[in-house]
C-alpha cells in the first residue's frame, strides 16, 4: 500500500494514509499493459460541449480490448501472478466486463478461468466470456449468491480469486486509464467516472491526486444503485441493497479498499436516473457515432444535471467512457 498525504475536508490538517494501491503501482501496471492493451483515443464533441457548457475530453475505453476498461485491472492482476499462484487458474464473479477481462487474460496466459455470473447478465457478455474458453457458473442475481458460489469454486479448484474491484492490482490497473488521459490532455479542472464497486474511480483518484493535485474528482452513480452516494453522505460504507437500474455494470457494493480511497478524494457523487442515463447514452451514439453501454453514460448524464452546471470554475473535464458491451437486442431506444 502507499502513503499519501491527504487534506481532510475541513482543510485543517494533513494526514498520512495508507491506501491499497499507490502511484508506483499504477505506473508498474501501465508498463505491464503496454503492448497488450490499447492506448484508447480521446474524443471531443462540439455539440456535447455546447450542451454542457464545458470542454469534455472523453477517454474511450469502449475501444479497449474486451470492449471495456476492465481489461486493465484484469490484465494487471493476472500478469503479475507468479507461476505458482497462477497454475491452478483464476476465478472471479462479475456481471460481464470484469469476467471478460479475467477470461481473456487467463486465456493468454494458458491457465483456466472460472467465472461466476448472475443469470440475468447480458447475453452478449456471457457469450464473450464463453468465447475466451472460461468455465462459467450461473447463479442467482444477488451479491450473496455471487460471493457464496465463488467461494465454493475457489475451494474446489484452488484457483486464485481476482476480486473485481477490491484487489489492489485491479485498482492499480484501472488507474492507468486516467494516467493516459492526463498524459494526453494535460491539465483538467475535473474528472468524472462511474462508480460500481469503485475500482475505476479509486484508481482514478490515486492517479489524478499525483498528476493533477488540484483536479476536482466526481463519481457518477445511478439512483437505482446509489450505495456510494449514500455511503458518502453518511461517512461510512453502506451496502448496496436490491439495486434496480439499467446500468448492469454498476450493481455491486463498494469494497473496503475502494471506499477508503473514494471517501478521501471525491468532492461529490452525483446520482442520475435511468431516463437521464438513456438520454446521455443516446446523445453519445447520435453525436459521437460510437457505441457505449448504459453504465458508461452515467458521468455524462451527471455533467448534464443542473446541479453540476451550477459548479463554478470547471471548464475542462475528463470523462472515462467505461465500455461498449451493449446487448443490441435489448436497446432502450
Amino acid at each position: 500500500g502507499s502513503e499519501m498525504c491527504i487534506r481532510d475536508r475541513s482543510n485543517v490538517k494533513n494526514i498520512m494514509v495508507k491506501y491499497a494501491a499507490s502511484m508506483e503501482d499504477v505506473i508498474a501496471a501501465s508498463k505491464r499493459i503496454k503492448g497488450y492493451g490499447h492506448r484508447t483515443p480521446i474524443l471531443t464533441n462540439e455539440t456535447i460541449n455546447r450542451l454542457t457548457g464545458k470542454k469534455i475530453f472523453f477517454k474511450c475505453e469502449n475501444f479497449q480490448k474486451i470492449g471495456a476498461f476492465k481489461f486493465r485491472g484484469g490484465w494487471n492482476a493476472i500478469s503479475s501472478l507468479s507461476d505458482e499462484e497462477a497454475k491452478k487458474g483464476v476465478c472471479t464473479h462479475s456481471s460481464g466486463n470484469h469476467a471478460q477481462a479475467v477470461a481473456y487474460a487467463a486465456m493468454k496466459r494458458n491457465i483456466p478461468a472460472y467465472i461466476v455470473m448472475p443469470e440475468n447478465a447480458p447475453k452478449v457478455k456471457i457469450q464473450a466470456v464463453e468465447g475466451y474458453d472460461a468455465k462459467i457458473t450461473l447463479c442467482e442475481p444477488t451479491l450473496k449468491a455471487r460471493s457464496e458460489t465463488l467461494e465454493k469454486i475457489a475451494e474446489e479448484t484452488g484457483a486464485y480469486v481476482v476480486h473485481p474491484f477490491n484487489e489492489p492490482k485491479v485498482i492499480a490497473g484501472q488507474g492507468t486509464a486516467a494516467l493516459e488521459l492526463i498524459e494526453d490532455v494535460g491539465d483538467l479542472d475535473a474528472i468524472c467516472a462511474p462508480i460500481g464497486g469503485g475500482g475505476l474511480m479509486s484508481g482514478t483518484c490515486i492517479t489524478a491526486r499525483d498528476m493533477l493535485p488540484n483536479a476536482r474528482l466526481f463519481g457518477a452513480e445511478p439512483k437505482g444503485a446509489d450505495d456510494a452516494y449514500r455511503s458518502f453522505k453518511e461517512g461510512k460504507l453502506l451496502p448496496q441493497e436490491n439495486p434496480n437500474t439499467i446500468c448492469d455494470g454498476l450493481l455491486t457494493s463498494m469494497g473496503e479498499n475502494t471506499w477508503n480511497i473514494l471517501k478521501d478524494h471525491l468532492e461529490d457523487i452525483i446520482t442520475v436516473d435511468d431516463d437521464e442515463v438513456v438520454t446521455a447514452m443516446r446523445l453519445v451514439w447520435e453525436r459521437m457515432k460510437i457505441i457505449i453501454e448504459p453504465s458508461c453514460a452515467t458521468p455524462l448524464a451527471a455533467v448534464l444535471t443542473p446541479e453540476f452546471k451550477k459548479l463554478e470554475n470547471i471548464e475542462t473535464i475528463g470523462i472515462i467512457l467505461t465500455g461498449g458491451n451493449v446487448d443490441l437486442s435489448k436497446l432502450p431506444f
